[in-house]
């Protein structure tokens, strides 16, 4: 065979071996390697949006629409999100865990990446805006608010407004959960943080040694409240969350406890 008859063989050969690479290389773009956290299957995943706030921009790092506070004290750090109207569910969200990763954009995405926030706050819609014109958290939009320290682990930080894929996840905590005693008088206040498996509590029920289980009512995000004398009693707590599981933790706070003071008890299985 002639030189030139060989060099027309191998030139189609190599091009299919060109086009291969490159399809492999866009495909894997859009992979993401499974997170330990992820217990659900691909097709779970559903599409919306992420921005971003500045690390010099005050919001969210104390207060929040979920009450919990000071993020970095309260152990949730700058691994949280806020959430538009249609995935905030009124406060019943707060604390529940998403995978989130970037997708669609070969300019901003960075390949292989998910990242595990947690649901600490609220972003109000601007119906000064259309939806699809500025108002990022409007209504029909789901739309995530995240750290920009968090969006730089998925996105490049120029992207500003993304599409991204989510999927709810079961959370994994240390330690218990935990019960923050605030109030006056018989007015009785319980942040509840730190919770496994979905995170997030639909309904809460408190005891002392004296009365039998007061369910309590949502006041704001995971903020519990109830009117009734609890003083110098034990208290447990019973937690429903929103998967409907059931955890009871007797005796959490002793008789001695005081308004200011922090607890905690059992935990969910994650």
């Amino acid at each position: 065979m002639s030189p030139t008859n060989l060099l027309q063989q191998l030139i189609p050969i190599s091009l299919l071996l060109l086009l291969s690479t490159a399809t492999t290389l866009v495909l894997s773009h859009y992979h993401s390697d499974t997170s330990p956290y992820s217990t659900t299957p691909q097709s779970d995943w559903k599409p919306a949006r992420a921005t971003y706030y500045a690390a010099a921009d005050p919001r969210d790092v104390v207060g929040g629409a979920c009450g919990y506070g000071d993020l970095e004290k309260s152990g949730y750090g700058k691994a949280t999100t806020g959430l538009s109207t249609v995935l905030f569910e009124r406060g019943q969200i707060c604390g529940a865990c998403f995978e989130v990763r970037c997708v669609e954009d070969l300019r901003w995405c960075i390949p292989g990446t998910s990242i595990i926030v947690t649901a600490t706050n609220f972003c109000a819609p601007n119906y000064g805006f259309a939806p699809d014109g500025g108002g990022h958290c409007n209504v029909p939009n789901a739309h995530f608010v995240l750290p920009i320290e968090a969006f730089e682990k998925i996105a490049i930080w120029k992207a500003s407004n993304m599409p991204i894929q989510y999927r709810r996840i079961k959370c994994r905590k240390e330690g218990g959960v935990r019960f923050a005693i605030d109030g006056a008088g018989i007015f009785l206040s319980v942040l509840i943080t730190n919770v496994a498996g979905t995170g997030d509590i639909a309904a809460v029920k408190i005891k002392g040694s004296r009365t039998g289980w007061l369910p309590m009512g949502r006041n704001w995000g995971q903020n519990w409240h109830i009117n009734a004398d609890l003083k110098h009693q034990p208290l447990s707590f019973e937690l429903t969350s929103g998967g409907g599981v059931t955890l009871t933790s007797y005796n959490v706070a002793p008789n001695n406890w005081n308004f200011g003071q922090t607890f905690e008890g059992k935990q969910f299985q994650s």
